[in-house]
């Protein structure tokens, strides 16, 4: 890639890198709530319980719980991004 040029690969690889550090980010918390909710599913199928709001205070929790534990590591990652995107400012522009 050339200096003081935003050409078209450029702009592919910045929003690749984008949508990867997305889904890395979502990706704990998303099966975490899917994993819940599997299991509070199989719970209400083996009881007959079907209670609909048995669902949401174990989801929350358990995205509480993870967010304590993988915030660090998710502040650290959005930090790295952003730097390396800083720091490639000025080769955006002419």
């Amino acid at each position: 890639m050339t200096k003081g040029t935003m050409n078209p690969e450029f702009s592919v690889e910045l929003i690749k890198n984008m949508m990867l550090q997305a889904v890395t980010l979502a990706a704990p918390i998303l099966l975490t709530v899917m994993v819940i909710g599997l299991a509070i599913s199989l719970f209400q199928a083996v009881t007959s319980i079907q209670e609909q709001t048995l669902t949401f205070v174990p989801k929350v929790l358990g995205v509480v719980a993870l967010l304590v534990i993988l915030l660090p590591w998710m502040l650290r990652s959005l930090m790295e991004f952003t730097q390396a995107v800083l720091g490639r400012i000025p080769s955006m522009v002419n």
